[in-house]
């Protein structure tokens, strides 16, 4: 029999610890509803594509540069947004950062040229670049290890299932107003949310009223990730092959998979020839089908590591046969006439893709430990690097194979752009080959 607790005598250690609070089942609830927002914020441009196009006269090139300008600010303050997290703590941090995209979602509704709306794009990108670094930070302050991967899962689900109906959204939402209030509305949301999130969040769960101490104490420690004044190790991070890998392989897949959120409505209505609300209903197969292959990968990587007793190799399995299963789909669907099956085929693709979104976001939180905010940050700026780059290089494609000036892109142009993106996908595959997903890069203390 135990033996009696020191706190409360005549109870065991056991009894004297309460049932444990559950309030880190509120913040998954508020990571996976800011998942939503952030999607839907991102893809709706993309449905209003062409109301947006007629009304402000961009043409391919310009609208691809729109598409660049987002994810090169994007890109570029992902290390920033980690880093705060890291030094600051997410609460503030998120509150700022949803608050300044919100407004420039908005402001996107008030562009009145193609300037206007650059400089609209690329400060929402701004503000969005902070979101999941600082998600991630949250994972390793308020989750035990053991959920942190399946919390991936269901955090890359939800943000791919908010961009999925984001299309039958915009639809509903058009139907009654102008893409310029669409926006406005969207940006509502954002706020809301933010000022929510501030009231109630908290950096360290031992400072949170709703938490107790079972709950603490199932915490395993977490709260050591815990913000504080800590130097971003460069050394360490750019001396690691690890990380360069993650980098290289997070370029190529973003590279791919930023087609789904940019370029496929307009894929849809002029190659394909579809109508704007089946092409609202086909456009969100690759986000609903990505949101399981995210739920998959995790559970997925999980279970081959619990079979295998190595997380590594299980990690590694996963993602590469995402990627490369990814390259091939692409292909696929470029021999497909029939614009049903070759949305299935791209559902598939984007399934496929986001096989490895748990494995690499778990590798951020196990090898970055106290820095996970800045390793996620890095990570997802080179992937935004890889999402600027590809729509820009697709509407070059696109504008150089079109018969003229004025007719639309050919089918073989968009073949083109197919098959660029899967050479790019078997590269990320061949990278995951080599990456150890589970190794630490090492204690970092706080100043």
């Amino acid at each position: 029999m135990s033996s009696p607790s020191a706190e409360t005598p005549g109870l065991t250690a056991a009894e004297a610890t309460p049932r444990p609070s559950r309030a880190r089942h509120v913040v998954l609830v508020f990571v996976v509803t800011l998942a939503i927002i952030t999607y839907i914020d991102r893809v709706c441009i993309s449905q209003a594509a062409s109301d947006i196009r007629r009304d402000l006269v961009l043409n391919e090139k310009q609208w691809g540069w729109l598409f660049f300008a987002f994810g090169w600010a994007y890109a570029l303050f992902e290390i920033p947004g980690g880093w705060m997290g890291d030094r600051f703590g997410p609460r503030s941090v998120l509150m700022k950062v949803v608050v300044m995209w919100s407004i420039f979602t908005a402001a996107t509704g008030a562009a009145w040229n193609f300037a206007s709306m650059l400089v609209c794009r690329f400060l929402f990108g701004v503000g969005e670049a902070g979101c999941f670094p600082n998600v991630t930070k949250i994972f390793t302050i308020w989750l035990p290890s053991r959920e942190r991967v399946r919390a991936q899962g269901i955090l890359w689900l939800s943000a791919r299932w908010g961009g999925a109906f984001t299309p039958l959204l915009v639809v509903a939402v058009l139907s009654v107003v102008s893409w310029r209030w669409a926006f406005a509305i969207f940006g509502a949301v954002g706020i809301v949310w933010a000022v929510w999130f501030f009231f109630w969040f908290r950096d360290r769960p031992s400072e949170h009223p709703g938490v107790n101490a079972g709950e603490l104490a199932s915490l395993d420690g977490a709260e050591k990730n815990a913000p504080c004044h800590v130097s971003i190790p460069w050394g360490k991070l750019c001396s690691s092959p690890t990380v360069w890998l993650l980098w290289l392989q997070y370029f190529c897949m973003s590279y791919g998979w930023y087609f789904y959120i940019t370029w496929l409505p307009t894929y849809l209505r002029e190659a394909r020839h579809v109508s704007l609300e089946k092409g609202a209903v086909l456009a969100g197969l690759p986000l609903f089908f990505g949101g399981i292959g995210c739920f998959v990968g995790g559970w997925a990587a999980k279970r081959l590591a619990e079979k295998s007793g190595n997380v590594r190799r299980a990690r590694r399995i996963v993602a590469c046969t995402g990627l490369f299963a990814a390259g091939l789909l692409l292909i696929i669907a470029t021999r497909l006439n029939d614009p049903v099956f070759a949305m299935i085929a791209l559902g598939f693709a984007s399934f496929s893709n986001d096989l490895a979104m748990a494995p690499d976001w778990a590798a951020c939180m196990d090898v970055g430990g106290r820095l996970a905010g800045s390793l996620s940050g890095s990570m997802n700026m080179m992937g935004n690097i890889g999402g600027a780059i590809g729509p820009l290089v697709v509407g070059y494609i696109l504008d150089s194979t079109k018969v003229s000036a004025e007719a639309p892109p050919t089918l073989e142009g968009w073949t083109m752009a197919f098959l660029v993106a899967a050479a790019v996908y078997f590269v990320g595959a061949i990278a995951w080959i080599f990456i150890d997903p589970v190794t630490p890069l090492g204690e970092t203390e706080c100043a």
